[in-house]
């Protein structure tokens, strides 16, 4: 069983990538979304933790899970966590972890400076979500639960402007 998801898991993953790759003029723009790996709460004080050994795990993890992605740009937000976790996608792909705004998602000079890219975006449990409903144009996923890290969404603009979207659960 677990084969066979691995399997499905990385045809779902490359699907996007594949399809840019036939296409010479970049007509498409594929998001990758990710939450944050899981952070160290032993410090309620802390407004700005590191990820745990667990945490960091599951970063490298997510590196090995997206291996066959390139991306073009990897963004997170300003916080530990969440750079913690980009970099080792970022590193794998030889880019730097550039920052973005959790308070102005997908506006309109990000989308133009993604435009024809595959990007990882690496938010909160909040943002997360929020940022594909904004890709999306409508409400379509609830804030991601707390215990929750493995979610990743999948969003693909085409030229025309269609869109679509995948969302899988990594444990």
């Amino acid at each position: 069983m677990k084969p066979l998801f691995t399997l499905l898991l990385i045809l779902v993953i490359s699907i996007p990538s594949f399809s840019q790759e036939t296409d010479s003029q970049n007509t498409s723009t594929t998001y990758y979304l990710i939450r944050h790996a899981e952070k160290d709460r032993s410090d309620d004080s802390n407004e700005d933790p590191e990820l745990t050994e667990q945490g960091k795990a599951r970063a490298n993890n997510w590196s090995s899970i997206l291996q066959h992605v390139k991306f073009d740009d990897v963004y997170s937000t300003e916080y530990n966590r969440t750079r913690q976790t980009a970099q080792p996608i970022a590193e794998s792909n030889n880019v730097k972890v550039l920052t973005y705004d959790p308070r102005n998602l997908f506006s309109e000079e990000f989308a133009e400076a993604t435009f024809g890219k595959t990007i990882l975006v690496v938010g909160h449990s909040n943002t997360t979500p929020a940022f594909v409903n904004a890709i999306l144009g409508e409400k379509k996923y609830e804030d991601i639960d707390d215990d929750n890290n493995g979610n990743l969404y999948i969003v693909t603009i085409t030229l025309g402007g269609e869109k679509s979207d995948h969302i899988l659960t990594i444990n």
